[in-house]
């Protein structure tokens, strides 16, 4: 099977189809981006319906094996994921609960500087601060995955540091080999592959670039290139991809709350509103294709495995679980 370290958007019934045709058997959704406490309850609970009303194809997982399980059974394991922390309000107590509500993966900021850490947008990355730190120690307690996808790389260095247990980036790709402000250093990568942590590779074109999406050879040739920077067990999946978004939904992800301007995030001026799909990725479940590009680009059967399922499942192992 497959898992997906990040998706976002409206998930329905036929999201759950498209992900099953494609063999995707674990993803992480996105439950919010600039939403507090109240509001991040909401969303939790919504989740809960739907898994609810689409038992038969999806099923909400919490531990590794109960993804393992639920993806071998043809389903699809829904893993809760946000991608900011503004669900915690500054509240240290909280990272406790959320994880015995069944939130898995939380990305320590999302496009700006919080007080936990410096986002990647930011002229300045400020590294992680003490509350940070508290936070990650907190998150690695109580079983948490800490994401660092659109921090900045000095804060992530930080996490990595502070964590004793390995991170994630769950969906960006190496900036050497497609430079945009969202992807990471080669240090940060390396870093990564000494600490047990995994990178999830991006298929989302403003990140990815026009020459990793005009194939599935040639993305899967940038998945090869960021395995020999961050090694074979520290490299995964990790599509971005979204489901059903609408021009108020690109909105509140760029802009939320916090500016009356226009900000593009990764994407710029004069870009489409909804950057063009990979032309190997039209729809959700042409997923199916890369673990045949991987082989195609010379990947083993044992490293195919690794990049679409178990280097996940082996970091789910090492930090879903309460110290």
């Amino acid at each position: 099977m497959m898992i997906d370290g990040l998706q976002c958007g409206h998930f329905d019934r036929q999201a759950f189809q498209s992900l099953q045709a494609a063999k995707v058997g674990g993803v992480v959704v996105t439950c919010g981006f600039w939403e507090g406490a109240v509001e991040s309850l909401d969303s939790l609970g919504q989740w809960r319906d739907l898994a609810r009303d689409n038992a038969d194809i999806a099923e909400i997982a919490t531990t590794s094996a109960e993804v393992e399980r639920i993806g071998g059974e043809g389903k699809v394991a829904v893993i809760l994921g946000f991608q900011n922390a503004n669900l915690f309000e500054g509240r240290i107590r909280f990272v406790e609960l959320f994880a015995e509500l069944g939130v898995r993966v939380v990305q320590l900021t999302y496009n700006n500087q919080n007080e936990l850490a410096g986002s990647c947008y930011e002229a300045e990355d400020s590294g992680l601060s003490r509350f940070g730190k508290e936070v990650v120690r907190e998150m690695n307690a109580a079983g948490m995955l800490v994401d660092c996808s659109h921090v900045g790389d000095r804060s992530t260095l930080d996490a990595i540091e502070a964590s004793a247990k390995p991170i994630a980036v769950t969906h960006a790709n190496a900036r050497s080999l497609f430079d945009h402000k969202r992807n990471k250093s080669d240090n940060v990568l390396k870093a990564l592959g000494q600490t047990g942590g995994v990178i999830g590779c991006a298929a989302y074109r403003n990140i990815t670039g026009d020459e990793y999406c005009s194939s599935i050879e040639a993305w899967c040739g940038m998945v090869a290139r960021t395995v020999e920077i961050a090694g074979i067990d520290s490299v995964a999946i990790g599509t971005d991809r979204s489901h059903n978004f609408t021009a108020l939904d690109y909105a509140w992800m760029r802009q939320g709350r916090w500016t009356r301007g226009a900000d593009y995030g990764a994407s710029a001026a004069g870009k489409p509103l909804k950057a063009p799909p990979p032309d190997w990725f039209q729809k959700v479940a042409d997923m199916g294709v890369i673990p045949g590009g991987l082989r195609a680009v010379g990947f083993s059967e044992e490293d195919v495995a690794k990049i679409t399922h178990k280097n996940w499942l082996r970091l789910y192992e090492a930090t879903f679980r309460k110290a």
